[in-house]
């Protein structure tokens, strides 16, 4: 599949979502990265549609779990159950055992919940009774979370931010494409959306991975992310990484082979956000991304 075939697909999703192209180019990035995606918003602007509309693009398996205060590790990983008439135990999967999960809500689950995710989203397994079990391929968690600000929310731990490599908030649409969506009322536009291949993701991605950086992109990156490590906290070596990656998609779904500095101004403030804010986005004051594009001269 070529980059420009990839724009119907976009403009469909575009369609579900309507007035959230920058949003769904992201997201899109994301995915083609391989790397996990967190939505955070207000209730009712679109986040678990989002998700949906990905997951069903991708013709992937697909589950959704409602993280709730009261659900336990072993509901995502799954767990031992034993079988009387073999006198044996059979280990029956939890949801995780899938290719795209949907974690809705992921902020209202207890911590001790929160820590069966970083197994999965890290090395792709899950560890139940000392065994280790490998999650299908590919496997990607697209979580979607409250504001910190609604009633039985609690921020995620810092580690587990880590491990996504995209942060979006949706915010509310523009008057004209919220007149679109009253005119259209609540039809599933989502179940009609066309679909990729498993094996066109795959190629995808690879080529996403391949897409050249040059000695100059590089340096602008390692600027950004040196300039961040002044304060508290820095970004991580996987933050440099992830955001390499995800400016690599956005060049791909621009319809280049090679990445620009652009790209990486273009993903910046989705990558590192919630890496630098602790999950607790300021109300007030620049955003720290853009603080680094300030510091760091884009000229080369």
């Amino acid at each position: 599949m070529a980059a420009h075939e990839l724009l119907p697909l976009i403009d469909a999703v575009g369609r579900v979502l309507l007035g959230k192209e920058h949003q769904v180019r992201l997201a899109f990035s994301c995915l083609l990265a391989d790397g996990h995606l967190l939505i955070e918003d207000r209730p009712g602007m679109g986040k678990s549609t989002l998700a949906e509309a990905l997951a069903r693009m991708f013709a992937l398996a697909f589950k959704r779990v409602s993280f709730t205060s009261d659900l336990l590790p072993a509901d995502l990983t799954g767990l031992n159950v034993f079988n009387p008439a073999e006198a044996s135990f059979r280990f029956q999967p939890g949801p995780l055992f899938t290719q795209v999960l949907l974690a809705d809500e992921i902020n209202r689950a207890s911590p001790r919940t929160q820590s069966a995710l970083l197994e999965a989203m890290a090395a792709g397994r899950v560890s139940v009774d000392g065994v280790s079990r490998a999650l299908p391929q590919p496997f990607f968690v697209i979580a979607t979370q409250n504001s910190l600000d609604q009633v039985g929310t609690s921020p995620l731990p810092e580690a587990q931010l880590d491990r996504f490599l995209m942060r979006l908030s949706l915010g509310f649409p523009d008057r004209r494409s919220e007149r679109a969506m009253l005119h259209a009322g609540f039809d599933s536009a989502s179940e009609n959306l066309p679909q990729l291949g498993h094996d066109v993701l795959q190629q995808l991605q690879h080529r996403s991975c391949h897409q050249h950086c040059s000695e100059l992109l590089i340096d602008y990156v390692l600027d950004l992310v040196e300039v961040s490590r002044q304060r508290h906290p820095g970004l991580s070596p996987r933050a440099s990484q992830g955001l390499l990656a995800a400016a690599r998609a956005w060049s791909l779904l621009e319809g280049r082979d090679h990445v620009v500095i652009d790209d990486v101004q273009a993903v910046l403030p989705a990558v590192v956000e919630h890496r630098m804010d602790a999950g607790c986005p300021a109300r007030h004051g620049a955003p720290h991304s853009e603080s680094l594009l300030q510091a760091v001269p884009a000229l080369r």
